[in-house]
């Protein structure tokens, strides 16, 4: 890296109303001035702007979108993503599997972004113990926490003109689906007592997502007032 850290071109693109990634775009902002920041939900569209954009560095922070090659080859050093979920979960609902299926670790990751969705080579992982009654929104909340962690070690190994860190870590299987977290979020009445409870506590995050289907009709489960 030949340049200046601080003049690298950086393109920022980072979940909307999340108190973790306005924290890493106010870095952002203090540390290169020459950055193109994008703020959105799942729904949101890039804009022509952030599509046709060039430069240095992309950063995706705790975002949903799925970014064309053109727009990541756009990326003279690097194309990288903050992911919430550890090697073994890739993919959309990962804390959501993970909950399912009563893991007792869990994690982030930072990686290079390729074509496919969370595939590309693996810069960096952070680990933490999941206990038996904890929540999808409480470990999201810990992700979130050491994902705003390691984006400052490796920015600041950025500033310092530090090359990425490279992991021996590896992707573990294919990425979870939308369509996989819909099924998931699906109760059949015909089900056993344990399952159904064990699919409503990996799909409540602040309020349940769960639902039945019957016939054309769904019936959305309520949250409980205590």
């Amino acid at each position: 890296m030949s340049k200046d850290p601080k003049d690298l071109r950086i393109l920022f693109l980072r979940k909307k109303d999340n108190q973790y990634a306005q924290r890493a775009e106010d870095f952002i902002r203090q540390y290169f001035q020459h950055s193109l920041i994008f703020t959105g939900g799942r729904k949101d569209k890039l804009s022509e702007e952030v599509l046709n954009w060039k430069g240095d560095l992309v950063i995706s922070f705790i975002s949903s979108w799925i970014y064309p090659q053109s727009l990541l080859s756009n990326a003279g050093v690097a194309a990288i993503n903050f992911h919430p979920g550890s090697p073994e979960y890739p993919g959309t609902g990962c804390t959501n599997f993970a909950i399912y299926n009563g893991e007792k670790e869990y994690g982030v990751t930072c990686h290079h972004m390729a074509g496919g969705v969370d595939s590309g080579k693996i810069i960096a992982v952070k680990r933490f113990p999941v206990a038996e009654n904890d929540s999808v929104y409480k470990v999201t909340q810990h992700c979130y926490k050491l994902i705003e962690e390691m984006f400052y070690e490796i920015m600041n190994g950025i500033l310092n003109g530090q090359p990425l860190p490279e992991s021996v870590e590896k992707w573990k299987r294919k990425p979870y689906t939308r369509k996989q977290l819909d099924e998931l979020c699906c109760i059949d009445p015909g089900m056993s007592e344990e399952e159904i409870q064990k699919r409503i506590r990996a799909t409540t995050y602040k309020t349940p997502w769960a639902f039945t289907k019957i016939g054309e009709h769904i019936f959305k489960l309520q949250a409980e007032h205590k």
